[in-house]
């Protein structure tokens, strides 16, 4: 796989096992995060390059693609993986955690969209690669704000990839369900079901670079489920939401073990 690709909230979780999964493809990876610190230990552990990123900074995200541009060449693959999920009642949520939630994982991704697409819709190639979730699609109590966020990057890509079709480049999102990454740290899985290792999705995103398409989600058959799922009367899905625990997951969790997750993503 002869493509250099730019992956932004790459220093751990989703982000780093998309780029050690690039990489061992044959992909020319640059990865940016906001920790300055752990984005190089992690570029140096997978010997690629390793940047500062803010993605809620036009500034700082345009540098970030420069820099990846003079490091390896002009990118062919952009993707959007910089996110945090607060979750929690909707009225104990801040409003400091609100926008910063959205500040992220809207805005992030809209910026990175719209920074690539300057770059490869003058060349009449490249692909843009927004990670979003099946919370997008699949509402949760306890996760309204990251349901919120994520509903808008399916909505965005869809309309995005509508609006550039035919010019040679590809924007596509993927829709991972629960994945053991900090995002989901005190929370359980629901009754019967497993969640995602970070490579499954990485996985992912290797098949769509190499064969693009408008949406893809992780597992493929629960994408399947939540869609035939959101066709069931009201009163089916609340069952099977309680029957899963669904409707605890996100108010009933463990705190302290949640802890330093939360410590990190409001600083």
């Amino acid at each position: 796989m002869s493509k250099v690709v730019a992956i932004t909230g790459a220093a751990r979780g989703i982000g780093l096992a998309t780029a050690r999964a690039l990489k061992a493809k044959g992909a020319t990876v640059v990865i940016g995060d906001i920790d300055e610190t752990a984005v190089k230990e992690a570029a140096e552990s997978l010997g690629v390059t390793g940047l500062a990123l803010d993605v809620t900074s036009r500034e700082s995200f345009a540098a970030f693609l420069d820099r990846a541009e003079e490091a390896a060449g002009p990118l062919d693959v952009v993707v959007n993986n910089a996110g945090i999920m607060p979750i929690g009642p909707v009225t104990e949520e801040s409003d400091a955690d609100a926008r910063r939630c959205i500040d992220i994982n809207v805005h992030g991704v809209m910026l990175g969209t719209k920074l690539a697409l300057d770059r490869m819709l003058p060349r009449g190639r490249g692909h843009v690669i927004n990670i979003a979730s099946l919370a997008g699609v699949m509402f949760t109590p306890g996760l309204a704000l990251y349901n919120a966020s994520k509903a808008a990057v399916v909505g965005f890509t869809e309309a995005t990839r509508l609006e550039v079709l035919d010019r040679g480049v590809h924007v596509s999102a993927v829709l991972p369900t629960f994945t053991n990454t900090e995002l989901t740290a005190g929370t359980r899985s629901p009754k019967g079901q497993k969640n995602c290792e970070p490579e499954h999705i990485a996985a992912a995103v290797v098949e769509l670079v190499g064969r693009p398409r408008p949406q893809v989600a992780v597992p493929k058959k629960l994408g399947t489920q939540v869609r035939l799922g959101a066709l069931l009367p009201e009163r089916v899905r609340q069952a099977t939401s309680r029957r899963l625990g669904l409707d605890k997951i996100f108010l009933d969790y463990d705190q302290e073990a949640r802890k330093s997750y939360d410590e990190r993503i409001r600083s």
